[in-house]
């Protein structure tokens, strides 16, 4: 009977120890992002709890060798899986206090005092595998044998906790309801095993203890992995969820209404009822066509748009341009049905895919064609670095059509354009024409360039023409704002001093992103740097009519 006990406790704790790691992850995601330093940082601390966990694990049980200390130490972990996602609460909302201030010193403190939220339970949890060793081996002659058995059985446990919060318990039910899940999990089987052992009742009554006082806590939890905190200009929540990939809110300022994923930092789209252009960077996306010698879209032409979130971009070009075709891909079929709720996203021109942007267009057939291709995937401050490399502009080249147009969204600060350098240097090395376009925006904030590829020679001069020819049956509101961007709005003729547009001239030491190697993620934290660092001296972009 103690030999099943040892088994199905060290199972136990290896399933919950990945599970609380997963689980973690996705607890930091809408407050730190997914970043490669986030996941390294987590994965890391929690080798070393375990580290710490299997040292610690090895004295006690050398010191208490009884079944009945290790259902102590088993219990103490379950409650403390089970008090991670209620204290992280108050700690959560100083981060993202110093997230949206940009005040590194917060921010990084909070991240640390998160991640030591979790010691507790893992290093307990570490200490499951050799503390059961030491009570299972009777005979020394069997010692590898039963040590073997034990960390195996661990082993199967963890696979089991890998992806039971991935595949299950976070979909169904929520990241917080997670933890809860999994202290309840391990508080059961700490009370069955101590109901097997049969020895002190106060041991059981304390194992039961526990475990109710784990389940109302989960009951009486707000069940949100981010609370209505940081409501501070009283803007109504129309929706909040998690799904598999986000986590999701929409809020309402006035008529308007904003997306925000994850950590909340940057709006993914935008709904203005009352107004014909978004007042953000996706008008920007409008100006496609004016980057082609035959400006304007024919109602037969095409639209890809990978990274469609709430449909901001597709409702426009419907709007400006008519009932063209487009295909809007979107990682998150959540988010797909958010749009069409409450973001009008319900055009019969638009064909919603709920799919990774570039597996979906390597997918389709080879005689594929779009005239037009915006890239507007973001996790806010990265783009999927995916879909940055050299291997996958040559890909959306292989499905434009001969006049057709890329443009990508990328993130730069007023003056630390690394990100829109390694982009245009890439784009060059696969198209033969190459522009950006600036938008403007606060100096002390962080902002964001369009970098535009085309198969065909274009020109800041051409498109200016082309604004300046714009076809009078189109919205006056976006005819003025094509001038705007091309520095003739006001003036008898084109002001390249004005002009948002500019031919892309990446220093030589510009990186060139492939497969093998993007970092993207290092591009983006040396942007951030600078910026919390108030750098400022003025690093303007080079101009060039070449």
């Amino acid at each position: 009977m103690q030999s099943f006990v040892f088994r199905m406790l060290v199972f136990t704790a290896g399933a919950v120890t990945l599970g609380v790691e997963l689980s973690a992850a996705r607890l930091l995601e809408p407050w730190f992002g997914n970043s490669q330093i986030v996941w390294a940082a987590l994965i890391g601390l929690i080798l070393f709890y375990l580290a710490v966990g299997a040292w610690l694990g090895g004295k006690l049980a050398d010191r208490f060798p009884s079944l009945g200390g290790l259902l102590t130490l088993v219990t103490v972990a379950g409650l403390g899986v089970a008090l991670t996602p209620a204290v992280s609460s108050p700690i959560l909302r100083l981060a993202a206090v110093g997230l949206n201030d940009y005040l590194p010193g917060l921010l990084a403190g909070t991240l640390l005092v998160v991640l030591l939220l979790f010691s507790l339970p893992v290093i307990l949890l570490g200490a499951v595998s050799p503390w059961a060793v030491r009570l299972a081996v009777t005979d020394l002659q069997q010692t590898g044998r039963v040590a073997g058995q034990l960390y195996a059985i661990g082993a199967c446990g963890s696979i089991i906790g890998t992806f039971l919060p991935v595949l299950w318990l976070i979909p169904s039910y929520g990241t917080r309801w997670s933890f809860y899940l999994l202290a309840l999990w391990l508080l059961a089987v700490a009370l069955l095993a101590s109901l097997l052992h049969g020895r002190s009742r106060s041991r059981h009554g304390i194992a039961l203890l526990a475990f109710g006082a784990t389940l109302a806590l989960a009951l009486n939890d707000p069940g949100s992995v981010r609370a209505h905190w940081d409501n501070q200009d009283d803007s109504p929540i129309l929706y909040e969820d998690e799904s598999l990939y986000n986590y999701i809110l929409v809020r309402a300022w006035g008529s308007e209404r904003h997306l925000q994923l994850n950590e909340g930092v940057g709006i993914h789209s935008v709904y203005h009822p009352d107004s014909l252009l978004s007042q953000g960077i996706w008008d920007y996306f409008l100006l496609a066509p004016l980057f082609r010698a035959d400006a304007g879209l024919d109602p037969h032409e095409r639209i890809l748009v990978i990274g469609l979130a709430a449909g901001t971009a597709s409702s426009l070009y419907t709007r400006i341009y008519g009932p063209v075709e487009i295909v809007g891909v979107e990682l998150d079929p959540q988010i797909i049905e958010v749009g069409q709720r409450y973001f009008d996203m319900t055009q019969p021109n638009l064909t919603a895919v709920a799919a990774d942007g570039r597996r979906w267009l390597q997918d389709q057939p080879e005689d594929a064609r779009f005239d037009i291709i915006l890239v507007d995937a973001y996790r806010p401050p990265y783009i999927p670095f995916h879909l940055t490399t050299m291997e996958f502009f040559q890909l959306a080249r292989r499905h434009m059509s001969e006049p057709g147009i890329l443009m990508i969204n990328v993130g730069r600060s007023a003056t630390d354009f690394a990100l829109v350098d390694a982009l245009a240097a890439t784009l060059a090395a696969v198209f033969p024409s190459v522009l950006i376009v600036d938008e403007p925006g606060p100096p002390d904030n962080l902002g964001n360039s369009l970098v535009v590829a085309a198969n065909l020679p274009i020109t800041p001069e051409a498109f200016a023409a082309n604004a300046a020819a714009l076809a009078p049956s189109l919205p006056h509101e976006f005819r003025r704002f094509a001038l705007e961007v091309a520095g003739c709005a006001g003036v008898s003729s084109c002001d390249r001093a004005l002009s948002r547009v500019r031919a892309a001239n990446p220093p030589a030491g510009a990186t060139v992103l492939t497969d093998d190697r993007a970092p993207v993620e290092q591009l983006v934290h040396g942007i951030i740097w600078n910026f919390l660092r108030g750098r400022t001296e003025p690093q303007p972009p080079a101009y060039s009519t070449e």
